[in-house]
């Protein structure tokens, strides 16, 4: 319930208490969740505010209504406040903080830990001995710069394991189309190798005019030798780097290492923008969109920046701040950074001059997304208030979760879970269900209990996506799997909206249904592409997982039509090789490698598989 009058005065008596030391406060709502995570130099004079009578911005405003009660933890000092923050921030992941994205959805570009190493794409930092680059704004810039790299250092992109495959089979297209050195064929030396590694590195780490210089002298010192065809090698490389420095933009002198941030945040939305200038040269950018619940502040920025740097492999020495932070909070952050860092880092806000020029650049970037974003949240905020109405609804549906059941005959059952958070698709918070329960039938209603049954039990959860109890539940069936939910929750005590989305004879999306009526949403344009869209997910998704499990098995069960082989040696096969293809390409010798497999194995299941006429 919203915050009464006398609640208010309550909560500002409490907090003029609390004394003017270091220290973090929690918000928390009549269901004692945590909404907010703040830290203050001084306790009693920032949390005291937010209860005071004092005109407050909009977002704040709906934050302080809804709060309840509060805790609070006393600190040492600000940087432990500052520590601490962050990681309730992360623990809770409260509903007003602004948060950055799982670390695991950001890509980077992996050279890997190998006598000869690959430069791959990942979405995930192993403790594995690699070296990570990046994390990068999105996946199609990380792609865009690895095939980049590939193809003018002329890097091998295929499947073979080297120095195992060194020599063995043709050189594929890249080779013939001179993308590729041509590690395959034994011609490059792991010294050249190495060399091109290297200059990859250094590039991905923002020193491409370093390597040019590097090419350039290599290139002259080939041509005095008369190797003309090396010279003339270098000359290409050269060229290929020189076309991708002038695609980029200038704006800072080279030898440059720096970073920029900028916040611009209003009543609809909020934006921070960080610039990543590398040797001079803008190297890639960052736009973090938070919508109306967020709230946004100066004092918001140190612990968001610290959640940053964590995952972010190279940090400069100079940091700027658009926006003029407490001299407090800069110092704090220096301290931080610097130790995150293992050097020196310079935190401040220039006032004129080149600098603040560039600073003028990112703010400008920063208020021109946010009012992209609001644009785009305005429409989507639109269609879920009318989607609301039209469903007679009494909360806002922020979050959506929308379930189809798939199967394979009678096996295979599987339900799937699909996320929108304020009308987009979240597919970090995708989830799959093997039903357990229900064997050899193809029940759907006692499938959907099940999976229904599984996901409600993790709303207790401290932290994570199941955590979060979503404002509507939308089903990809009848009336009858929306009176088997309402029924499961109705024992439950859980109080979540379930709806059913169901298709017209042609399998068209027609209309949302309850238990007992049914709700048109043709006449709403907006509203039916937007369940449209949810329904055809849901379907792709769930599909997609059921076909899965189902090729797996399917792998695995021609395996173990080998002498001896069983699911648990035919699992590592496919587990070690990565495909049927790649085990049939094998050679006895190679087969042994497979974790459990013997000489007899490895000849079984050569033999079996290179059957004369017969294709596994």
């Amino acid at each position: 319930m919203p915050q009464t009058e006398e609640r208010r005065r309550a909560l500002l008596e409490k907090a003029n208490t609390l004394p003017l030391c270091p220290g973090v406060y929690i918000m928390r709502d009549t269901t004692k969740k945590v909404i907010y995570v703040g830290k203050s130099r001084k306790l009693k004079n920032r949390v005291s505010q937010y209860f005071q009578k004092s005109e407050k911005d909009v977002k704040t405003s709906r934050m302080v209504f809804f709060v309840e009660d509060f805790d609070y933890i006393l600190c040492d000092n600000e940087m432990e406040a500052l520590s601490l923050e962050n990681t309730l921030i992360k623990q809770y992941t409260p509903k007003y903080n602004i948060l950055l994205k799982d670390a695991k959805s950001y890509p980077y570009l992996k050279l890997t830990a190998e006598e000869y190493p690959r430069l791959v794409f990942c979405r995930k930092r192993e403790n594995d001995g690699a070296k990570y680059f990046g994390p990068y704004s999105g996946g199609g810039h990380a792609y865009a710069l690895l095939e980049l790299l590939n193809t003018t250092l002329k890097l091998p992109d295929c499947k073979r394991k080297f120095p195992r495959d060194i020599g063995k089979g043709r050189p594929c297209l890249n080779y013939q189309m001179h993308r590729c050195a041509g590690l395959c064929t034994g011609d490059v030396s792991k010294e050249d190798y190495q060399k091109q590694i290297r200059y990859a590195a250094e590039i991905l780490g923002g020193k491409s005019r370093k390597i040019e210089r590097e090419i350039e002298e290599e290139m002259y010192r080939h041509s005095d030798e008369e190797r003309y065809e090396a010279a003339a090698l270098c000359r290409d490389t050269l060229q290929a780097l020189r076309a991708i420095s002038q695609k980029q933009k200038v704006v800072s002198a080279p030898g440059t290492y720096r970073d920029v941030i900028s916040l611009y945040s209003d009543d609809s939305g909020s934006c921070i923008s960080a610039f990543f200038v590398r040797d001079g040269v803008l190297q890639d950018k960052s736009d973090f969109l938070f919508g109306a619940n967020h709230i946004l502040e100066a004092e918001n920025l140190p612990a968001f920046l610290v959640e940053l740097y964590k995952q972010r492999d190279m940090i400069p020495k100079e940091i700027l701040l658009s926006q003029k932070a407490e001299d407090e909070d800069e110092v704090l952050l220096t301290e931080v950074l610097s130790e995150i860092a293992g050097h020196k880092v310079r935190v401040f806000t220039p006032q004129k001059g080149e600098l603040r020029t560039l600073c003028n650049l990112v703010d400008k970037n920063a208020a021109e997304q946010a009012k992209l974003y609001q644009i785009k949240s305005e429409h989507s905020e639109d269609v879920l208030f009318r989607l609301a109405d039209l469903l007679r609804l009494e909360t806002y549906p922020s979050r959506i979760e929308a379930y189809d059941i798939s199967n394979f005959g009678k096996e295979h059952l599987t339900a799937g879970m699909i996320v929108a958070k304020e009308g987009k698709l979240q597919k970090s918070d995708y989830r799959s269900f093997k039903i357990k329960t229900v064997q050899g039938t193809t029940d759907d209603y006692a499938s959907m209990r099940e999976a229904l049954s599984r996901r409600v039990a993790h709303l207790s959860d401290e932290e994570g996506s199941f955590s979060e109890t979503p404002d509507l539940i939308l089903l990809d069936g009848g009336r009858g799997q929306v009176s088997t939910v309402r029924t499961l929750f109705a024992e439950l005590g859980i109080a979540i909206p379930v709806f059913g989305m169901v298709k017209d004879d042609s399998h068209r999306t027609r209309a949302i249904v309850s238990d007992t009526e049914e709700f048109s949403i043709a006449g709403d344009q907006a509203v039916f592409r937007f369940v449209y869209r949810l329904q055809e997910e849901v379907h792709r998704f769930t599909i997609g997982k059921m076909e899965s499990a189902k090729r797996k098995t399917l792998r695995v069960s021609s395996l173990t039509e080998v002498p001896g082989i069983g699911p648990a040696k035919a699992k590592a096969l496919l587990f070690h090789f990565g495909g049927m293809g790649a085990i049939k390409s094998a050679s006895r010798e190679e087969l042994t490698a497979a974790k459990g497999i013997g000489e007899k194995d490895a000849k079984a299941i050569y033999d079996y598989l290179h059957k004369e006429g017969e294709t596994p």
